[in-house]
């Protein structure tokens, strides 16, 4: 029998910062430098926009530090926004993070990790006459359903295994960037040059996106604040110190990459880094390099599946989501049933969807709510919600507004430049709406009828008054 128990903290300094560079190193670094060569053709401007990329990331995770310190529980923004704003805004993001913030990453990470083990081991051999792409995508759902199980079975099972793959994703990423520089031939002079193609403004802000989406995950702690111990010091420096861990390697690593690369050689191509270690290392050690990328990416995957559940069932909680989501197993202590619908419907994401299509759309989802909740901030300060527990912003209010404009001005020009895909981003969010108060009324008629149930036939009265519980229970 699973029922609704609490979660408890069991998780420390080095599991927080582990799942916050877990979140951060994935799908992106690895895919997005190729595409971004399609859209910008200066070596340069790339590497300026992974730097800047990481200052956004910065100051995202400082502004978050005091925002999870005041409200230190399971769920991250949807316990942000419903208490800033208004429950409908909670509904919002944890819907929109159902499908965007957490299902869809999973499916482009097991697509990458697919095509980087394919490419590593000719293992598509196997599958013929099955089509290349059938092939991945089987591959692809079979890595999800296995990290789905793993993560069933609790969080201490579950955050060692999340902790090994971290620590080898870093090892691999370090030791591929400063072998690679060293034994590449690759010179400083290409960042120097410049192509005579111009670049718009709308083009940087697609680039923008596709960066932020790599950088997506310094705000990963907060996510699991409930069931962090003593949170008003492990939160700030697992989302600072896995911020600053990122943004170091993924300058180096692109610097790695763009050193001995033609831009015009790797436009649109996903397996980029295999590309560049089989130019430097040759084809045996070049494929070993890959099947190496490949397994980095599991801990990326690894960690959405334990993060995505937890809000899910904050909602769950709430009557926001579904009941058997904050279900509880007794014996492992994690929402397993949440965990099990977010694999089912990542694995389905994979069968249907492709890979850049993928990333522009959680890219433009993903920077709507943090916004919302950074901006929320100077909401927090000024209801005094939760001061006494609150680690204050470095550098307030510069470095929020730094955050809040930024991030602006990126959605902005990437709405402007890849409409369609920002379009069903924004759909995907209002779509919502409908349903929160679908929610409403079930939730209502539900207690209602509970309310019913104790009819007193002595005094011929009902013991609740409609218009009253329906005001309270809006007010959450």
């Amino acid at each position: 029998m699973q029922s609704q128990l609490p979660v408890k903290r069991k998780l420390g300094i080095i599991t927080a910062t582990s799942l916050v560079v877990a979140n951060m190193i994935g799908t992106g670094i690895f895919t997005t430098t190729g595409i971004m060569a399609n859209i910008l053709p200066d070596k340069f401007i790339i590497l300026l926009c992974w730097l800047l990329g990481g200052l956004v990331a910065l100051s995202g995770a400082l502004s978050y530090s005091e925002l999870a310190t005041r409200m230190p529980e399971e769920g991250g923004e949807y316990v942000y926004l419903k208490k800033l704003y208004h429950p409908v805004a909670g509904f919002l993001t944890g819907w929109t993070t159902f499908f965007v913030g957490f299902s869809a990453p999973i499916a482009g990470g097991a697509i990458s990790f697919a095509a980087y083990f394919m490419a590593a081991t000719g293992v598509e051999s196997l599958f013929l006459p099955v089509n290349k792409d059938i092939a991945q995508k089987i591959i692809a759902v079979c890595v999800i359903l296995l990290f789905t199980v793993i993560h069933s079975f609790g969080i201490k099972k579950g955050s060692f295994v999340q902790n090994i793959l971290t620590a080898l994703k870093i090892l691999i990423i370090l030791g591929l960037s400063i072998t690679g520089i060293y034994l590449g031939s690759g010179t400083l002079q290409s960042f120097t040059e410049i192509t005579t193609r111009s670049v718009k403004a709308s083009d940087f802000g697609t680039v923008m996106m596709l960066v932020m989406f790599a950088y997506s995950g310094w705000n990963a702690s907060s996510y699991i604040a409930g069931e962090i111990v003593n949170p008003k010091k492990t939160i700030p420096v697992s989302l600072i110190l896995g911020t600053l861990i990122v943004t170091s390697l993924y300058v180096i690593f692109n610097f790695f990459i763009l050193k001995e690369v033609n831009t015009n050689q790797v436009k649109n191509t996903i397996t980029i880094v295999g590309n560049v270690s089989t130019q430097i290392y040759g084809n045996q050690i070049g494929s070993i390099l890959g099947l190496l990328v490949s397994i980095s990416l599991l801990s990326s995957i690894s960690a959405f599946i334990i993060i995505g559940p937890r809000i899910y069932y904050a909602m769950s909680l709430d009557r926001m989501f579904f009941s058997f989501a904050s279900r509880i197993h007794p014996k492992y202590e994690v929402p397993r049933y949440s965990i099990i619908l977010q694999g089912m419907l990542a694995s389905i994401m994979v069968m249907i969807g492709t890979f850049e299509q993928l990333l522009i759309y959680i890219g433009f989802a993903l920077n709507i709510f943090p916004w919302l909740a950074i901006f929320g901030l100077f909401i927090a300060r000024k209801r005094k919600i939760g001061e006494d527990l609150a680690v204050k912003t470095w550098g307030y209010p510069f470095v929020p507004i730094f955050y809040l404009i930024s991030s602006l001005l990126i959605m902005i020009t990437a709405f402007l430049n890849r409409p369609f895909e920002a379009i069903v981003s924004i759909l995907t969010v209002l779509a919502g709406i409908p349903v929160y108060y679908l929610f409403i009324k079930k939730n209502f008629n539900y207690r209602i009828t509970k309310q019913i149930e104790k009819y007193n036939p002595v005094h011929n009265n009902f013991i609740y008054e409609t218009s009253n519980f329906k005001i309270s229970w809006l007010s959450g």
